[in-house]
């Protein structure tokens, strides 16, 4: 609490000190110069205003800045050794406000005697530079810019990437790229690895880094020897603000409505004001000088010190009732850039602090297999913080920046279950569960960029470096059995099993990573650039957990009355004082386990133009993975991976015209098994009703990847392209069920073989094709289809699972995302209606009880409309997302028909999450 006002205060203080921000009265020209054929900045252009002596030379990004400009319209002139003279007129400049122009400057043909000067205006010159940068990316990729996130009613990255071709978001926070899982993906932010924010598989949550503070998202969808080795479907790569264009304070709040929640009864365990703040208060930790496990299991307790143990619990299983607030987000960002010395260096902060808090209710969760019919009501209490400081400073042909991130979230839940479990003697169940979860990412990233030489030639390094933890404090249920119809509801408190227990654990993870680039222009056919790495990421994981409960005495008269009390008084401190409870713990070492891997890398390639029109991009990458983990069980054998790996790649391209460019690639990457499903450690999942197990044999996935493309560019930030993909896995990584027991467990297990192919297509395009009316002209119509096929092949038939064929796990056969955006009143009027809709995907692999769970299809429309006031620096606006409100479904299928082997059901889980409407407004000092 205390670092959080400080920080708030920090923030004022900075805030106030920005008050030269106003009195602006002069403008600024600010932006990057690329070479028209390869994207790639220049350094050391000379930016300059005709007739004037002002001027500037770009940076080791390619970027300039021209300021202390009055109000008015200039003509600027670009020079650069090896390329023509441009000359960029009507640069329009306003009092306190910066001016973006980016310029693609054309190189010199070598046969020319004297030189070429090439006029444009500033629309042309804007138009022509933005279509360089969409079509001379180096792989094939999709993309979306910051400005393109303004207008839609994405409030975190989870949500922009599902507007991103042939992507979708899992859960409302995992990406799934051509319909591949979340472990086929990797993402790096600001250059540096992102860790996995999650303790049970490989998998970033994207919902934690706010959408506004993103410069751009890239996902490149083939291989590059730059890249990591380690994906499938896409590489996504974030990129947040560090020096911005001009000083700038802006303050955001926002309101929330959902249907289902907003005002209605939300059920709660105990609350602490800390929950608000993102921070458990530590009243639900076990305290220092609680029993060791072997002190609890070996009965080497006292009865007074098992009383003085089981009070100093947080035994408070009171049910709060109140109305679920609206959800509430505020966000103060700062900007700042400082021009220093005679050279103009430049020393730019951004800093923003974010605060979300949210009161969701799942009124019917339903889930309906097997010999379980239960309904469910979901409470969820959820705060979000976050920070972002970045800071950079450019100087000569040297740029530093030091980017950091922290976020966290805590999620309390209470659930309240009741129904029948058919297999058991119960008629009915009462089920209560008390779930608290904190998660938490610090990440920081220390960068460089120098410029040497004349030739262009680009030296970059980062350190990094990353923190999580993932803590589930005290996660507590309790079961309710009734064993005849109208009778008496008995706690099942006799013994210690997975609905009488407290979990405790705490996963902490430190990740260390390094790598250096350096690029060359080389005389190699008509254009090169050789370019070579090295890069070093090395993990470091500690997670204990401790499974305990009170067991009451059975022998007591008194128990039975006791068992009858409601959930708010069965732990009450008489009966704790009257000796009338015990403590157990279930004890398993391989609950508790370290671990550590060592990726290094190293990686060569050339990107070469073979004349005008061709380009090729090859390269190898070599990656050496060692991967330790030992759990506290001495006699459990250790796990032990020593991977290396040969990673070729190509990738070529063909000019077809200045707007077209024809595709193809090869590549050959890995995905490797994550810590925890490498570890042998059981946990039941409750929500899931199964017991969640690694595997400690788990071998790494090798994946051969091609892919064709033809993309077409009408006009600046329209596309149309066309792509087709195949890729073939060995030994992919997949999630099992196995469910010949009553008590199903979902574990890992590596598929023989598999393949996916597809194809994607996608469209931008302004509507003036139609009519040349003004409304058309300012409407933008987009959408994006993908199409895929999987297989899972040589499934071994003696296994005795119902499915002897299948697609593979999280594979959706269609992603389709579609929206109109249409601006008013000179852009002052936003309106965006976005539409996403996947198709049925493998959830779990079937075992010999039950085949495969698939989760259904569901339509998601999303609007949003935004009106700037106050002379535009305000802007309010109303967005709705999930507006349908459609359910998510879970089912057993098999051939394409729901499967119920014993009549009792086949639904693994559906509910709905209701639809949310928000009224936000925005001003930008």
């Amino acid at each position: 609490m205390k670092k959080i006002v400080s920080a708030i205060t920090i923030l004022i203080i900075v805030t106030l000190s920005f008050n030269s921000v106003f009195a602006q009265s002069t403008g600024k020209i600010t932006g990057k110069v690329i070479d028209q054929k390869t994207s790639e900045t220049l350094i050391g252009a000379t930016v300059s205003i005709q007739g004037t002596t002002i001027g500037a030379a770009t940076d080791v990004d390619g970027h300039y800045a021209l300021s202390g400009l009055k109000p008015g319209k200039y003509t600027i002139m670009v020079r650069y050794i090896g390329y023509q003279t441009k000359v960029i007129s009507d640069v329009d400049v306003k009092a306190g406000a910066a001016t973006t122009l980016d310029i693609a400057a054309v190189p010199s043909d070598s046969n020319a005697l004297k030189e070429v000067v090439i006029k444009a205006t500033y629309r042309q010159e804007t138009v022509g530079a933005l279509y360089a940068m969409q079509k001379n990316s180096v792989s094939i990729s999709d993309g979306i810019s910051s400005e393109l996130i303004k207008r839609s009613p994405d409030k975190n990255t989870s949500d922009v990437l599902k507007r991103v071709s042939g992507t979708t978001i899992q859960d409302n926070k995992f990406v799934v790229v051509r319909g591949l899982s979340d472990r086929y993906n990797t993402a790096s932010l600001d250059g540096a690895p992102l860790p996995s924010t999650e303790p049970n598989r490989k998998a970033f949550s994207f919902d934690i880094v706010p959408s506004n503070l993103i410069d751009n998202i890239i996902i490149s969808k083939t291989a590059t020897p730059d890249l990591p080795g380690d994906f499938a479907g896409g590489n996504v790569q974030i990129l947040t603000k560090d020096i911005p264009d001009q000083n700038f304070v802006s303050v955001g709040i926002s309101e929330g409505y959902n249907t289902q929640s907003t005002f209605k009864d939300f059920k709660s365990g105990y609350r602490a004001t800390s929950d608000y703040f993102g921070f458990d208060d530590a009243s639900r930790k076990l305290a220092n000088n609680f029993p060791t496990t072997n002190q609890i299991i070996l009965r080497q307790l006292t009865q007074k010190q098992t009383i003085q143990s089981i009070s100093s619990l947080n035994n408070n299983f009171n049910i709060y009732n109140q109305k679920a607030l609206p959800t509430q987000s505020y966000q103060v960002t700062i900007g700042d850039v400082k021009e220093l010395g005679a050279n103009k260096n430049r020393f730019g902060t951004t800093i923003s602090l974010t605060y979300r808090n949210s009161q969701t209710v799942v009124p019917d969760y339903i889930q309906q297999y097997d010999f379980y019919n239960y309904d469910s009501q979901q409470n969820k209490f959820s705060t979000n913080i976050g920070a972002l400081a970045n800071f950079a400073y450019s100087f000569g042909k040297t740029k530093i920046t030091l980017k950091n991130l922290y976020n966290r979230i805590l999620d309390d839940q209470f659930t309240y279950r009741t129904g029948a479990n058919t297999n058991t003697s119960t008629v009915d169940n009462h089920f209560y569960a008390y779930d608290m979860l904190e998660k938490g990412l610090f990440k920081s990233t220390l960068e460089g960029e120098h410029g040497i030489g004349e030739k262009n030639a680009k030296l970059k390094w980062n350190l990094g470096y990353s923190n999580i933890i993932n803590d589930q404090p005290d996660q507590r249920k309790v079961n309710y059995a009734q064993y005849e119809q109208g009778g008496d509801y008995i706690a099942q408190v006799t013994n210690l099993t997975k609905e009488n227990a407290r979990l405790f654990s705490h996963l902490n993870e430190n990740i260390y990573s390094g790598k250096i680039d350096y690029s060359m222009p080389v005389n190699l056919f008509k254009q090169s650039t050789f370019k070579v790495g090295v890069s070093s990421q090395y993990r470091d994981r500690n997670f204990d957990a401790r499974f305990l409960g009170l067991i009451i005495n059975s022998n007591d008269p008194n128990s039975e009355a006791v068992r009858l009390r409601p959930v708010q008084t069965l732990f009450g401190q008489n009966a704790i004082n009257a000796g009338l409870y015990g403590l157990d713990e279930i004890q398993n070492l391989n609950d508790r386990y370290d671990a550590n891997s060592f990726t290094n890398s190293g990686y060569a390639m050339l990107d070469s133009k073979f004349g005008e029109k061709v380009r090729v991009v090859y390269g190898l990458r070599v990656e050496k993975f060692d991967l330790d983990l030992a759990t506290k069980d001495p006699t459990a054998k250790k796990v032990n991976m020593d991977n290396l790996d040969f990673l070729p790649s190509i990738n070529f391209t063909y000019a077809l015209t200045s707007k077209a460019n024809f595709r193809a690639s090869y590549s050959r990457t890995v995905a490797r098994p994550e810590f925890r499903e490498l570890a042998n450690f059981a946990y039941y999942d409750y929500e899931l009703l199964a017991t969640v197990q690694g595997q400690p044999n788990l071998k790494r996935t090798q994946i051969d990847n091609a892919d064709l493309r033809y993309e077409f560019y009408p006009s600046a930030g329209q596309i149309f392209s066309v792509s087709a993909f195949y890729k073939h896995f060995n030994n992919a990584i997949e999630p099992l069920t196995d469910n010949q027991t009553s008590s199903p467990t979902i574990s890992y297990f590596n598929s023989p073989s598999a393949y996916v192919y597809g194809f994607e297509l996608e469209a931008r395009k302004t509507l003036d094709f139609i009519d040349e009316s003004k409304f058309l002209k300012n409407t933008t119509a987009y959408a994006n289809v993908s199409i895929n096929r999987s297989k899972v092949t040589n499934l071994d038939d003696n296994t005795g699972r119902l499915e002897k064929t299948r697609p593979l796990v999280g594979q959706s056969p269609y992603v389709i995302n579609a929206g109109l955006q249409h601006n008013e009143l000179d852009n002052k009027l936003t309106l965006n209606v976005l539409f996403n809709r996947l198709g049925k995907r493998i959830f779990l692999v079937g075992g010999q009880t039950f085949p495969s769970v698939w989760e259904q299809p569901r339509n998601v429309l999303d609007f949003q409309v935004g009106y700037k006031v106050l002379k535009s620096r305000g802007e309010i606006k109303l967005s709705g997302s999930d507006v349908l409100n459609a359910k998510y479904n879970f089912i057993y299928e098999l051939d394409g028909k729901p499967y119920v082997p014993s009549g009792e059901g086949y639904t693994y889980r559906a509910f709905k999450m209701g639809s949310n409407y928000s009224l936000s407004f925005n001003y930008t000092f």
